[in-house]
């Protein structure tokens, strides 16, 4: 598969965090590194940025931006391996909180799902499913979790209606040998749905990949503390922009942004979500479920600017 990644609702995006050239800004999910370039080329000096990503690929991808820009009144960037979960610990380390604007893609890159490690059901690869190194895989889950554990896990993370038959199939294959490969999960997937579900124009093993990625990442559990923790940081009139891409990220998001902004801690604006133009998800089908949502936070006096002298320094933490 081609290893490449076009971010979603980039023009969006700009548009909403309306980045000014001294500010410190976070992008908590490197990826592709495309919005990162973007934020980038909107600082200048005075201005900080802070890349994060799980993925050291993806760190990787956010140093090679940086330099590529040439400018000598570049702002400073931190470039970070770890997860956006631990955002105010980060920036802590880093002495650059409050920050001023704070982006999350909740996305998975075109690179994550090139990379041989089972996101993806198209290709026969090893069923991992981490975005770091070590830890517990999708293997491990399928050929230890109970029948039971499993049906709940895929309805609840994947909102798949034929959870119980995929959980059933799913113990009966893993009797006759472990389940280690995508292709051997696909094939369990489909003994345990009807026909007519594998005629869809959604592959019926979608859900439960889905299902069993966010498990392995713990990725509800990280998304609630990295917006916890952005809503934290973020300076009196600073933005937060997050894109969400299936049901289950987006209810989070619209929920913890609507209790803050009851909260009298800023406001969502706009109150609904933003989605990409006809023409965006006809270039790139990947866009066609995001949605962005974006907070404010409410001005005070007391608003301050960060800036950072070190303006051409690169760091990593």
């Amino acid at each position: 598969m081609e290893s490449r990644h076009d971010s979603v609702l980039m023009d969006e995006v700009l548009k909403a965090l309306d980045v000014q050239a001294h500010d410190t800004v976070v992008d908590a999910t490197l990826g592709g590194a495309g919005h990162f370039a973007a934020l980038l080329a909107a600082l200048g000096e005075g201005g900080t940025i802070v890349g994060i990503d799980a993925d050291p690929a993806a760190v990787e991808r956010g140093r090679e931006a940086y330099a590529e820009d040439r400018r000598t009144e570049r702002p400073v960037a931190h470039l970070v391996n770890d997860n956006f979960r631990n955002l105010e610990r980060i920036l802590e380390r880093l002495h650059t909180a409050p920050v001023n604007k704070v982006l999350f893609d909740l996305g998975w890159s075109g690179y994550q799902i090139s990379a041989p490690r089972g996101f993806s059901f198209q290709n026969e690869e090893p069923l991992l499913m981490t975005y770091g190194e070590g830890g517990e895989t999708a293997a491990d889950i399928i050929n230890s979790a109970s029948e039971e554990d499993l049906a709940n896990l895929i309805f609840t993370y994947g909102e798949e209606s034929f959870s119980r038959g995929i959980a059933r199939s799913i113990v009966a294959a893993r009797s006759k040998g472990r389940i280690l490969t995508t292709g051997a999960l696909v094939a369990a997937v489909l003994a345990g749905t009807p026909r007519w579900y594998h005629d869809r124009k959604i592959h019926p093993a979608t859900k439960t990949f889905q299902a069993l990625r966010i498990a392995v990442n713990d990725e509800i559990g990280a998304l609630r503390e990295g917006l916890t923790a952005a809503l934290h940081v973020l300076a009196p009139g600073g933005r937060l922009a997050v894109i969400s891409f299936h049901s289950i990220e987006d209810r989070i998001v619209k929920n913890m942004l609507r209790d803050a902004a009851q909260g009298g801690l800023g406001t969502m604006n706009p109150k609904k979500s933003i989605t990409p133009t006809r023409a965006e998800v006809h270039a790139n089908r990947r866009a066609r479920s995001a949605k962005l949502r974006v907070f404010e936070r409410a001005a005070t006096h007391s608003q301050t600017n960060i800036t950072n002298p070190n303006n051409a320094a690169l760091s990593y933490a």
